[in-house]
């Protein structure tokens, strides 16, 4: 899938329940031995790693309305979510065959179920 969106337009893009938008890291090209490798054997991995870009809201809740009593006002736009362990900027290691990939301005992207997301690592420093 190929979009043509300016970088600053990925504040308006909104993830959708548990997804995540994660820009992959770039893959080691090197074994420690000094061998090279080529591009198809590093993304024929099963895990890869990436940023954390964009999250979803979360996991939606069922309404906590009671009802039986039918004088509560029932609002239906007021739902609620579980939210998610992943938040913008970690690094999040993931099953490549869950994942999504997209490309715009010539980058590319992963949209990634949160239930593909193995581990993150969170280091508020990383960015300073």
């Amino acid at each position: 899938m190929q979009l043509s969106i300016e970088q600053e337009n990925i504040d308006k893009f909104l993830m959708i329940g548990d997804k995540v938008l994660i820009k992959p890291k770039n893959p080691q090209s090197q074994t420690r031995s000094g061998l090279y490798l080529p591009p198809t054997v590093q993304q024929g991995e099963k895990i890869q790693s990436g940023y954390i870009i964009k999250t979803g809201p979360g996991y939606p809740l069922p309404s906590q309305i009671d009802e039986t009593e039918v004088w509560k006002k029932k609002d239906e736009k007021d739902v609620h979510y579980l939210p998610l362990q992943a938040h913008e900027g970690d690094l999040a290691v993931y099953i490549q065959n869950a994942a999504f990939e997209i490309k715009f301005d010539d980058k590319s992207y992963m949209i990634v179920p949160h239930s593909a997301i193995l581990m993150l690592i969170r280091d508020e420093g990383l960015f300073e």
